[in-house]
């Protein structure tokens, strides 16, 4: 037993001041990485770098360093570098082929910020769903929903799949088909589609609002009504819209058909 204690008494003095000054480098290094990613971060801001890519890169730096001062902190401890690197490239080929998927996210992250099909405020359909882009981060895209919902979709399946981005052009045109008697006059019930148009601020006068008859249906002549309007005042629009058409036509006497049940008595 002596024995034992004396050789965790001479270990401890051996490597009390190398875990000492690990510990001190890990601190300090720790400190010193959120500085100087706090600094690039207000160089950026200064610089106007569009706030997507500064996500994506001080993302990628605060790994990177954390990983770089690991292996400082271990060469600290007397663990030789030259022998740690075989062993990070062992274990990285190892995790790599168990993390297959990962590294495809990695790869559709890097793909999302080298093509720049989207980017952070911008509104969005892909992988089935739609929202605002929250954050592009190395593995994933944040989107936040319509019913205000967090929606996270790997950037791997993002960036092989189909993206519509409603926000790059700027404006986007708002349809409606609505539904009226074949006993309605057609020019009269343009003449009010289009006073609802025109009372309705937010849609452009550039490009023209399309009104026209688009079908003659079963029991209905539909007409297809197309405003355009920025793309921040889609919805606005589309239910402001909805609501006065109702209310004009029916001002106007202009029947909306819709199914009806007759009851037979005998």
């Amino acid at each position: 037993m002596d024995q034992y204690l004396q050789k965790l008494q001479d270990l401890i003095v051996e490597y009390s001041p190398k875990v000492i000054t690990a510990l001190i480098l890990l601190i300090v290094g720790l400190f010193a990485i959120k500085f100087f990613v706090s600094t690039t971060r207000k160089v950026m801001t200064k610089r106007e770098v569009d706030i997507t890519l500064q996500k994506f890169l001080l993302n990628l730096l605060n790994w990177g360093l954390k990983i770089l001062l690991f292996i400082l902190v271990v060469s600290k401890l007397g663990i030789e570098t030259t022998s740690f690197a075989a062993i990070i490239a062992a274990a990285g080929l190892a995790v790599g082929l168990a993390l297959q998927g990962s590294l495809s996210n990695f790869a559709g992250g890097v793909l999302i910020m080298i093509f720049r099909p989207f980017k952070i405020g911008d509104f969005i359909e892909a992988q089935g769903e739609t929202g605002v882009v929250k954050e592009i981060s190395i593995f994933t895209t944040n989107l936040i929903g319509l019913s205000n919902k967090e929606i996270i979709i790997p950037n791997g399946s993002l960036s092989n799949g189909n993206i519509v981005n409603y926000s790059s052009t700027g404006t986007r045109r708002v349809d409606f088909t609505f539904g009226v008697s074949y006993d309605a006059d057609i020019k009269q019930t343009k003449e009010v589609l289009h006073s609802v148009l025109k009372s309705n601020e937010k849609i452009l006068e550039e490009p023209a609002p399309t009104i026209a008859v688009v079908e003659l249906a079963d029991s209905s002549v539909n007409f297809a009504v197309r405003p355009w309007v920025n793309t921040a005042d889609y919805w606005d629009v589309y239910f402001d819209i909805m609501e006065k058409t109702k209310i004009a036509l029916d001002k106007a006497g202009i029947e909306i058909p819709y199914p009806h049940q007759v009851e037979i008595r005998k």
